[in-house]
């Protein structure tokens, strides 16, 4: 099904809009995809695992197999997958305080996640640019999203600093690791498969079908939505 969607944001800088289309799903008109609203989804709709966190072989089984029914749209989605990182320069990790594939304040053009936390959302990471931290957790502007595991703005602790999110990016083809995100501190780095992270959902396009009453949540400057395709099946 071919969705045309026109998502038109005005702010300040040169970024993107994040649009709530209710139903739990928000639309990223720079990526061109839908998120979860729910970031701890995976647990709260009743996967349970090890204290609350899943292993990348879990959370990769569990986003393929998602269904999600849109209440708005009277609508179940079933083209779900983690987000994507991709390896940048040298195989592994780059580790570096700013524009690399792993750290802080990473290349967000290969990174899902990345963009999501320091493009749409404006947050910033531990570590600013030049390796100076900034205590704290970092996760201060969570917009239209919900339910990021004690996230608290503003405060420090090594749990709520630690918001570990599988990509479903492998760290080599056939390793028993992956690439993930931290968005209590803004960092992007590889585990191996067996840790027990947090897991968030993306789908390709826009579910936007028909006018339906939306918040945006304006991150930067006014772009045009693109054409998105989103696989779905009738109620």
């Amino acid at each position: 099904v071919l969705t045309l969607s026109l998502g038109l944001a005005v702010a300040n800088s040169a970024t993107a809009a994040l649009v709530d289309r209710g139903g739990g799903l928000i639309y990223d008109t720079d990526l061109n995809v839908t998120w979860l609203q729910d970031a701890n989804y995976a647990l709260t709709s009743g996967y349970v695992a090890v204290e609350g966190n899943i292993s990348w072989s879990e959370a990769t089984t569990w986003a393929a197999g998602l269904t999600y029914y849109d209440s708005v749209r009277n609508v179940t989605y079933d083209d779900w997958r983690l987000p994507t990182v991709t390896d940048t320069g040298a195989p592994g990790c780059d580790y570096a305080y700013s524009g690399t594939d792993c750290g802080f304040n990473v290349n967000t053009t290969a990174s899902e996640m990345a963009h999501l936390f320091y493009d749409e959302l404006g947050n910033t990471g531990f570590y600013d640019a030049t390796g100076t931290p900034h205590y704290g957790n970092r996760l201060v502007n969570m917009g239209p999203f919900t339910n990021f595991p004690a996230a608290t703005p503003g405060s420090f602790s090594v749990y709520e600093w630690s918001l570990l999110y599988w990509s479903g990016s492998e760290t080599a083809p056939g390793a028993n690791g992956a690439w993930y995100f931290n968005f209590g501190g803004g960092s992007q780095s590889q585990l191996g498969g067996n840790f027990g992270l947090y897991a968030l959902a993306v789908g390709p396009g826009d579910v936007a079908t028909v006018p339906v009453p939306a918040a945006a949540w304006l991150f930067g400057s006014g772009l045009l939505g693109l054409v998105g395709v989103f696989r779905r099946r009738t109620a």
